[in-house]
């Protein structure tokens, strides 16, 4: 398929948004009105197993572009995260898998699936990947919360004319990632005795893993990750007024600072290592969350 077959398939116009969560909604069970969007990142989409009540549906049948990187499934689920013999939980839409702007899309089909969810009801925001780890003191398998990001992918998904249906022309991004969030996230980390650091997520284009100057050079622009997604998905949910948590699982070390080669099973071999605790603390985020409304 062509880019630009690629593009027109999946562009973001408020119609297609507007046709995508329709579909969600038809998808979800009477009655169901989840607020919370769970995106999961490269080998991570087995965090879905620990869902209650769950129940999927392929992308192709939402209107959703669909990934050919391996640890991404395609296919968005619902359920109940954060159920205990107490609580209920909250009911939550979560994503197995996103598109990448290194696969021939442009960011407006990269940020469908966001765009969608939060037209379907979804007022938060979670965003996790597998990133690359440039700041000092982090290893492999660390939880990293983001506090904010560097977009160096060189456009953004707001170009172009703007639907003031979708959101504001010039959208403040102060605070991308909401500080009540991260608060929560971090005293949640902090109960089950899960380690979480912080940290600014830098996303740049890919496919290619970064050179040892470039990892240099984000090093000096502050940058403690890097990445190949979040940052467009990111800035077209708070366009929307929707809050947003981000997170990345640590799956190597920057180029140049191992001293080994990089690859993309060393990704999913980490997300595999770390899964159980990262399962762990969304479920607990889930909870916490769940009690707070």
């Amino acid at each position: 398929m062509s880019r630009s077959a690629i593009h027109d398939d999946h562009h973001a116009t408020f119609e297609a948004v507007q046709q995508s969560a329709a579909r969600i909604r038809a998808f979800l069970p009477a009655g169901a009105a989840p607020s919370i969007a769970l995106v999961l990142g490269s080998g991570l989409g087995s965090c879905a197993d620990a869902l209650s009540d769950a129940k999927g549906i392929d992308y192709a049948e939402i209107g959703f572009p669909q990934s050919g990187v391996v640890g991404h499934a395609g296919r968005l689920v619902y359920g109940r995260a954060g159920q205990t013999s107490t609580q209920t939980g909250v009911e939550v839409l979560l994503m197995q898998g996103r598109v990448h702007t290194y696969e021939g899309h442009s960011l407006q089909t990269v940020v469908l699936p966001i765009r969608a969810l939060v037209a379907a009801g979804c007022k938060t925001v979670v965003l996790t990947n597998a990133a690359g780890g440039v700041g000092e003191g982090l290893a492999a398998g660390d939880l990293v919360l983001i506090h904010d990001h560097l977009n160096l992918m060189g456009d953004s998904p707001l170009r172009g004319p703007n639907d003031e249906r979708l959101g504001t022309r010039f959208p403040d991004m102060t605070e991308v990632y909401d500080a009540k969030l991260r608060a929560t996230a971090q005293q949640v980390a902090k109960r089950l005795g899960i380690g979480l650091k912080t940290g600014v997520y830098a996303g740049l284009l890919g496919p290619q893993y970064e050179t040892p100057s470039e990892v240099r050079m984000l090093r000096g622009l502050g940058a403690d990750l890097v990445g190949m997604s979040t940052v467009p998905e990111a800035i077209v949910a708070r366009h929307m007024g929707a809050r947003v948590l981000g997170m990345s699982c640590v799956s190597n070390l920057a180029a140049g600072m191992s001293g080994q080669p990089l690859s993309h099973e060393e990704v999913t071999e980490t997300a595999n290592r770390v899964r159980s605790t990262f399962i762990k603390l969304l479920d607990g985020i889930m909870a916490a969350l769940a009690s707070s409304d």
